[in-house]
Formats: C-alpha cells, sequence, structure tokens
C-alpha cells in the first residue's frame, strides 16, 4: 500500500504543478494577495453563484486528495490520530506555501494568501472524513489475520521469522 500511495502522491503533484505552475498569457494580473481572508470574503460578498462556487471550490478540491495520499504513503496503521492528522495539514500548507512561492515567478500568475488557506482546508476536510475510518478497519483487518498466525503443531510456537520480523530494521 505504501509504494501505491507513493505512486499516486507523485502523480497527483506532478498534475498539480502542471496546473499551477505553468504560464499564462494574459493582457494583465491582478496584485498579490497577501492580506488573509480577503479574496474569500470579497468572492463572498458577490451574489452565491456558480462562479463563487468555483472560485472558492476549485483550492479546496485542488489539495484535497493530499488528506488521504500522504498517510497512505506513510504507510502506518497504528498512530495517533491528532498525530497524523497535525502532520498531513502541516505537510498539505508546507505544499501550498510552495506553490504559491513558486507561482511568484511564474508569468501571469498571482500569489494568493487564500489560496494557500483553501488547500489547507481541503486537505484537512479529507483527511477528517476519510483516514481514521480507513485506518480503523484496516486494523481491524489485520489483527483478524494476526490472530492466525501458523504454529508449529508438536511445540505450539509460531515460527521464528514472524517473530523477529518486528524487530528487524534494514537500512
Amino acid at each position: 500500500m505504501r509504494v501505491t500511495g507513493l505512486l499516486l502522491l507523485v502523480a497527483h503533484l506532478s498534475t498539480v504543478g502542471w496546473l499551477t505552475l505553468r504560464p499564462r498569457t494574459v493582457p494583465w494580473v491582478p496584485a498579490a494577495n497577501l492580506e488573509p481572508l480577503a479574496t474569500i470574503r470579497a468572492e463572498l460578498a458577490r451574489d452565491l453563484s456558480w462562479e463563487v462556487v468555483q472560485h472558492l471550490g476549485g483550492p479546496v478540491l485542488l489539495l484535497a486528495p493530499l488528506g488521504v495520499l500522504l498517510p497512505l504513503s506513510a504507510g502506518r496503521l497504528n498512530v495517533s490520530p491528532l498525530v497524523s492528522f497535525t502532520r498531513t495539514v502541516f505537510a498539505g500548507a508546507m505544499i501550498a506555501l510552495a506553490i504559491e512561492l513558486l507561482q511568484s515567478g511564474v508569468p501571469g500568475r498571482v500569489p494568493d494568501v487564500d489560496s494557500v488557506l483553501l488547500n489547507t482546508l481541503g486537505v484537512a476536510l479529507v483527511h477528517l472524513a476519510v483516514v481514521p475510518g480507513a485506518r480503523s478497519r484496516l486494523r481491524r483487518r489485520y489483527e483478524h489475520l494476526g490472530a492466525m498466525t501458523p504454529k508449529i503443531p508438536r511445540v505450539e510456537l509460531a515460527p521464528q521469522a514472524d517473530v523477529l520480523s518486528v524487530s528487524r530494521t534494514y537500512l
């Protein structure tokens, strides 16, 4: 699962990079927004329409898959939900910030601090909606499979490879 998570993470970040970091040819660009919540307030002040939903929902959905892909690529089942949430949201925020900083050097792209906030919100919402339930389901599945460890019939011991596999570390 870890390899699958890493491959999907790389594919998603490549797509996001292509979408957000390619130059646009526009006659003019607005100034960079460095005031938190200014763009969000301006969008919500307009009449609620499909354009407003697109302008606010796009950044929320852009990095939302990271809420699942980052924990999946880590491959940990037995981790505190709070630690997992904190790690994932922090990593999502740093990726969003890196994208916005890189956009400052791309022609036709304007950095916006509200995009970082909306991207991070998307990561947090998807993580809360999917990861805790999926981890508990996977834990139950592996506990069920762990109870069925094959044992040597006369001795009633598990094979040595199963016992030592937890303590081995590979560099």
